[in-house]
């Protein structure tokens, strides 16, 4: 029984630690291929790259947005996070939440 109980400890290690490191190397990708299309300030907002692109589209956004802080908004411009979304086809819906922000259907 000990072992059993051993047994599923590490099962339950082993699917957290896998569930953590998918949103975790989504965030790592995001910023090395994105970060510099989503930073501060907000204007120019330039096209990403094909890299870019290709990381929205495989991201877990629901995962990335439930880490974004305040702290994070002040080095992340939502403005230009909405614009590659859009841009790399894989926009917000309107009334989605990410960090503080609320996209708007329109934002750009």
């Amino acid at each position: 029984m000990k072992n059993l109980m051993c047994l599923c400890f590490v099962l339950l290690s082993i699917i957290v630690a896998v569930s953590g490191d998918a949103c975790e190397g989504d965030r790592q990708d995001m910023i090395r291929e994105c970060g510099q299309y989503q930073k501060w300030p907000t204007e120019p907002k330039l096209d990403p790259s094909n890299a870019c692109c290709a990381v929205w589209q495989k991201a877990d956004i629901p995962c990335l947005c439930a880490g974004v802080t305040k702290e994070k908004e002040k080095t992340w411009c939502m403005d230009k996070v909405a614009y590659v979304a859009n841009f790399c086809k894989k926009p917000f819906s309107h009334g989605y939440t990410c960090g503080s922000h609320t996209f708007l259907s329109l934002e750009q």
